[in-house]
């Protein structure tokens, strides 16, 4: 079994963890998040995802954000019932779906054109595209709305596809998984939603995450 193989099967496993703490909306998905980052950067490098490669980079930055900004509503305090709560999952407001649709249009053109340009990406389209829908959608998933998971359900299918055209079997596999977990999240997600909100109109409750 050569070095890559191993690399990428550890990679996988990790991103399996990642995907079931991000199912249970589970703040421990952040640290394990840049662990995860770390060898995708290697993996996707390798394969010449050149794109992929760069946005695991974003992603430990952005790890690192989403950590704070789960962690920092914790020390705010409903003040009627004196009840520490978490970040709420929320609905994308409306007013920013247009600009996140221009944003992500905007990082797909430049991405696409940077790639076509400075490397030999074998699809620099698709590349381009999974990388500027996973931007928007890390951010979202920063901010606990939502629909993060609607993005991630088209960036995991385009990403199966690209990724078994390319040879790389386990992760294309872990993907798959991806895709059903996505769609799963959403259901998970916004069935929490409803409950936190029937809560918080009666009784203030946390929300059933684990917490560090």
């Amino acid at each position: 079994m050569s070095t890559e193989l191993v690399i990428e099967i550890i990679g996988a496993v990790i991103g399996l963890i990642y995907l079931y703490l991000e199912y249970k909306a589970n703040v421990w998905l952040w640290p394990v998040g840049v662990v995860m980052s770390i060898f995708y950067v290697v993996i996707f490098f390798h394969s010449k995802f050149y794109a992929d490669a760069a946005i695991y980079l974003y992603y430990i930055g952005a790890n690192t954000y989403g950590l704070y900004q789960w962690t920092r509503s914790r020390k705010k305090t409903i003040v009627e019932k004196g009840i520490t709560t978490e970040l709420p999952i929320t609905h994308l407001p409306a007013k920013r779906i247009l600009p996140l649709a221009f944003v992500t249009f905007v990082l797909w053109m430049i991405l696409y054109g940077i790639l076509r340009a400075v490397t030999d990406s074998p699809i620099p389209l698709g590349d381009a595209f999974t990388t500027a829908v996973s931007i928007v959608a890390t951010w979202m998933l920063a901010q606990k709305y939502l629909e993060q998971w609607l993005l991630w359900i088209v960036v995991n299918i385009v990403s199966t596809i690209l990724y078994f055209w390319k040879g790389l079997y386990p992760t294309g596999v872990l993907f798959i998984v991806y895709v059903i977990v996505a769609v799963l999240g959403y259901l998970r997600w916004r069935k929490e939603m409803t409950n936190t909100r029937r809560d918080v109109s009666g009784n203030v409750s946390t929300p059933n995450n684990t917490t560090i």
